[in-house]
């Protein structure tokens, strides 16, 4: 009886011992993520966005040095799911393979990808990181080429495309003595701005940026209508059934909650681009 008992102290001892002594497999934290998140690269989170990438989304066509509203998103992104610059790889992808269906070779994807049901048949989203504003371009020497407030455009003829946000918002928000142009798409709405039909027009911000930059010639953008977002909605891009889609739109949300992303809307869709907000 006592070497029984004496042999099973022994073998307790024995394992609160083993219990105690380190192993190989609880890891360093430099390795903890590599553990916590199973990406196409161990221990890197690869983000795609498209070549080129323009301003004020990334600045230079460089994503990687965290400049312009996206790519500091990407980062901002990245950090919340413990990954620092030295463990974010960029590549490139189209647009179109982006949205495509089937396996990528990222991770994660930022272009400026607006969330859809249809989309989301075959794509994983995060929650939105940005929610379109609306925004006044005009030409120069036009009517409305000098306004920088909403006062100065009450008075302007405004167009806009029938059925949109932006129709809404140049409704409610500017209110125009002249009751606002309709056009069935924003190609119409830009013939009507360039044939001075309508002294200034309201699209998305995104949609803004692109024809004053590429589209127009002399085109102005004169800024943001207040309170007017409520349009496309932009979401990070992932494989569909991703195990990353959860701890990403996280990320994304602790970013919204503790005022990170309208930061930086501010700082690179705001003040870099020219775009104030009209009162």
């Amino acid at each position: 009886m006592r070497t029984a008992r004496w042999t099973t102290l022994a073998a307790v001892a024995a394992l609160a011992l083993a219990a105690c002594a380190p192993t190989d497999d609880a890891g360093s934290s430099d390795d903890a993520t590599d553990g916590a998140l199973s990406t196409v690269k161990d221990g890197v989170l690869t983000i795609a966005t498209s070549d080129p990438a323009y301003e004020p989304w990334v600045v230079d066509n460089d994503p990687s040095s965290g400049k312009g509203f996206e790519s500091a998103v990407a980062y901002a992104v990245a950090d919340e799911l413990g990954f620092d610059e030295d463990h974010v790889e960029w590549t490139v992808a189209s647009f179109d393979q982006i949205i495509a269906p089937g396996a990528k070779d990222f991770d994660v994807a930022i272009n400026q990808v607006s969330i859809s049901d249809e989309r989301k048949a075959n794509l994983d989203f995060s929650s939105p990181y940005y929610t379109t504003t609306q925004a006044v371009v005009t030409l120069e020497g036009s009517a409305g080429a000098a306004a920088t407030t909403l006062a100065d455009l009450k008075g302007l003829k405004i167009g806009a495309m029938v059925g949109t946000t932006s129709l809404t918002a140049a409704q409610d928000t500017i209110d125009p003595t002249t009751p606002v142009s309709p056009f069935n798409d924003n190609d119409q709405v830009k013939q009507a701005l360039t044939a001075g039909l309508v002294d200034a027009i309201v699209v998305d911000l995104p949609t803004a940026l692109y024809i004053t930059a590429a589209e127009l010639d002399g085109g102005i953008l004169l800024g943001q209508l207040p309170d007017s977002a409520g349009g496309d909605e932009f979401g990070l891009v992932l494989d569909k059934g991703s195990a990353l889609t959860g701890p990403v739109t996280d990320a994304v949300d602790a970013l919204r909650e503790d005022g990170t992303l309208g930061d930086l809307e501010a700082e690179w869709l705001t003040d870099a681009a020219g775009a104030p907000v009209l009162q």
